[in-house]
């Protein structure tokens, strides 16, 4: 029984002294909601203005943040959720061409996520809808034989912030994700 007790909690020692790693390791001011994709460098868009075939189409959010449409400004992108493009595609439409334009906005293509680290091939890859860092380092040809597979860290942009969390394998990806595998020691 003492034996028990005494597995028991040395269990639980280690699982709560691996648990201090996880978390928000360090974390630096770069503003929206965490909980809700936002646009950003890389992504495709699907725009379509019904009833209007010309200034309907795909279009990629450019380095600087905005979006090129037919016949219009470029317009803010990044930071913004899909609603919130819809409406300012719209209330610009409605600003210069159209009547009570009905507007509707929907990512074709995610941008991609990057690996590093003690990974077969490090790099940038595109982004799967529900990946996870098991299948991230899949996608990179799997872990090194030097990889230390319980030290991953993803640094993710949240809107005003950039984070870097230490995670599990079964930790969600999301797009622009860096992934870093670090080395272990032995």
């Amino acid at each position: 029984m003492k034996l028990r007790l005494a597995l028991v909690l040395m269990a639980m020692f280690a699982a709560a002294t691996g648990c201090a790693e996880r978390g928000i390791i360090a974390e630096r001011p770069v503003s929206t909601e965490n909980d809700v994709y936002v646009l950003d460098t890389g992504d495709r868009l699907r725009v379509v203005v019904f009833g209007q075939p010309d200034l309907s189409g795909e279009f990629a959010v450019d380095s600087t943040g905005t979006v090129s449409m037919p016949l219009m400004p470029p317009i803010p992108a990044r930071g913004l959720t899909t609603d919130e493009f819809e409406d300012v595609v719209a209330a610009e439409l409605g600003r210069t061409l159209l009547r009570n334009p009905n507007v509707s906005v929907q990512v074709t293509e995610f941008r991609p996520f990057f690996i590093l680290g003690e990974v077969q091939r490090a790099g940038q890859y595109p982004y799967v809808n529900g990946m996870t860092v098991q299948s991230a380092v899949a996608i990179a040809g799997g872990f090194t034989y030097r990889a230390d597979e319980d030290r991953v860290r993803i640094t993710r942009n949240r809107g005003d912030r950039i984070v870097e969390i230490g995670v599990d394998s079964n930790e969600p990806v999301l797009p622009g994700d860096t992934i870093l595998v670090r080395e272990r020691y032995f």
